[in-house]
């Protein structure tokens, strides 16, 4: 019988967009587990982003787990929550061809271990590298942008607050006339 481990991940980056995003694969994968009758042996949580090789522990105790049996396919959200890096891709697909890996199943797929679904697992996380790099470009772009017509990149300092209609920042009301005074108080 296969052994699945269920691998959720979330960016670290972005904490606040992403606070359920581990419950919510959990919970959808195990009930595809319970549906299909899958054998999960093990639940890994991880919060980490995957654009960098070799840098997720509990991904990598994954890879462990699957080199020494532990388990034998993986039941994860999509192809992206597994890698968006070619390293790890490569890893993934490394095991497969090793007969280590029997598939990686996803909410909508399952990539087993023959050419046409490594291919496909290979464009899906290539296509994840993409959109990442992508965006990094763009948002370093959008703030060179900001930057040109002086605006203010991230939250206001202390004293003053973000006006998101005129996208600049203006004197806080309440908290300048406590930041001046501070001022005085030191010099």
């Amino acid at each position: 019988m296969s052994k699945y481990v269920l691998y959720a991940r979330k960016s670290s980056e972005s904490e606040d967009r992403q606070v359920k995003s581990l419950d919510a694969q959990e919970t959808e994968m195990l009930a595809i587990a319970q549906r299909e009758g899958l054998n999960i042996v093990e639940i890994i949580r991880e919060s980490h982003s995957a654009k960098t090789t070799n840098q997720r522990p509990e991904f990598n105790r994954m890879m462990k787990g699957i080199k020494a049996g532990t388990y034998t396919c993986i039941l994860t959200w999509a192809p992206d929550r597994i890698s968006r890096n070619a390293g790890d891709l490569g890893l993934v697909i490394d095991l497969m061809d090793a007969g280590k890996l029997e598939c990686v199943k996803t909410y909508s797929q399952t990539f087993y271990n023959d050419p046409y679904s490594k291919f496909m697992f290979l464009m899906l996380g290539s296509q994840a590298k993409l959109e990442n790099d992508q965006r990094s470009l763009n948002v370093k772009r959008g703030n060179r942008e900001k930057l040109k017509r002086g605006e203010w990149l991230n939250l206001a300092p202390i004293g003053y607050i973000n006006d998101r209609a005129n996208k600049k920042i203006s004197v806080d009301p309440i908290q300048s006339p406590y930041v001046i005074q501070m001022f005085k108080l030191y010099s």
